[in-house]
C-alpha cells in the first residue's frame, strides 16, 4: 500500500513538473536566391540563432549579414556586404513575432502556420506574415519557410549598371531545428 501511494505521488509530481516551453536553435540555415536575367546569385548562412516560446507562441530569430557564404565570387560577396547590405552599419537581419494559429506543442505534430512579425533588414523594419511548417517529434522542433523579400521594401538600391544581374525580389529559405533550452 505504501509503495502504491509513493508511486501515485511520484506520478503526480512528475506530471506537475513544467515542461520546457522555450526552444533554442541548434542547427539552422538561411539561404537566399537572386534570379535575374543575366545572373543567378545564391548564398547561405548556417549561423541563424533564435528562440521559440511555445507557451506564448512567440519567436525571435537573427542572423549576421556577414555570415553568408557562397556567391559567384569573393568580389560579389564583398559587394553584397559593402554596397547592398551595408553589413557594418546593419550587421543583423531579425524576425520577431508570434505564431498566429492554434498549436499544441505537447505532442508530436506537423502543421502549416502563419508567422506574423517584424522583419528587420538593412535598418528597415516591415511587418510580415509568412507561412511556415512547424513539426515536433519528441523534444525536437523544426521549422521551415520559403518567402520573398522585395529589395525596395528595405531601401536596398540596385545601380543601373547591375540592374540585369540582381533580382528586385529575393527568394529566402529558412530551415531550423530547435531543442529545449537548458536553464
Amino acid at each position: 500500500m505504501k509503495t502504491l501511494i509513493l508511486t501515485g505521488l511520484s506520478l503526480l509530481f512528475l506530471s506537475a513538473t513544467p515542461v520546457s516551453t522555450v526552444f533554442k536553435t541548434f542547427k539552422s540555415s538561411v539561404e537566399f536566391r537572386s534570379e535575374a536575367p543575366l545572373e543567378l546569385i545564391q548564398a547561405d548562412s548556417k549561423k541563424l540563432v533564435g528562440l521559440l516560446d511555445t507557451e506564448k507562441k512567440s519567436y525571435a530569430f537573427q542572423v549576421a549579414v556577414i555570415s553568408f557564404q557562397g556567391f559567384n565570387s569573393e568580389l560579389q560577396r564583398e559587394h553584397f556586404n559593402e554596397n547592398y547590405m551595408e553589413s557594418t552599419k546593419y550587421p543583423k537581419i531579425k524576425f520577431v513575432g508570434k505564431i498566429q494559429d492554434a498549436i499544441d506543442f505537447k505532442g508530436s505534430f506537423e502543421k502549416q502556420v502563419e508567422l506574423k512579425g517584424n522583419l528587420t533588414l538593412h535598418g528597415i523594419t516591415k511587418e510580415r506574415t509568412i507561412k511556415a511548417v512547424i513539426k515536433k517529434v519528441g523534444d525536437k522542433v523544426t521549422a521551415t519557410s520559403t518567402f520573398e523579400v522585395k529589395l525596395l521594401d528595405h531601401n536596398i538600391k540596385i545601380p543601373t549598371i547591375v540592374n540585369q544581374k540582381l533580382a528586385k525580389v529575393i527568394m529566402v529559405n529558412v530551415n531550423t531545428e530547435m531543442l529545449p533550452k537548458v536553464k
